[in-house]
């Protein structure tokens, strides 16, 4: 009885992170590992959350998210005139850059 309770608990131990993380991941890793790149995987993605939460806001994030998804977003984003999205794209490229130099392999 002991045992199996043991068992149960370092099982349980061992899959909580796994569960936690896929439950915490925000809004650019989800996208990222729902995406169809080849490069997606959950090593990289949980990257670009780290950097994305450096360097954007929580609404910045679910803007950005939808890129993955649907890049013609981020064209119409970046040939925007309104200024609210020539700030976003600064912040943006910003987080593109800082992504490619701290996550690249």
């Amino acid at each position: 009885m002991m045992k199996t309770i043991l068992s149960g608990a370092a099982v349980a131990a061992l899959l909580f992170p796994l569960s936690m993380s896929a439950a915490d991941a925000g809004p650019i890793e989800r996208a990222c590992l729902r995406s169809d790149r080849d490069a997606a995987n959950r090593t990289v993605c949980a990257c670009i959350q780290q950097v994305a939460d450096m360097t954007l806001r929580g609404g910045d994030q679910r803007r950005a998210a939808k890129f993955f998804a649907d890049p013609e977003k981020a064209h119409e984003t970046w040939m925007s005139k309104r200024e609210s999205d020539d700030a976003f794209w600064e912040r943006y490229k910003n987080f593109g850059a800082t992504a490619e130099a701290y996550c690249a392999g």
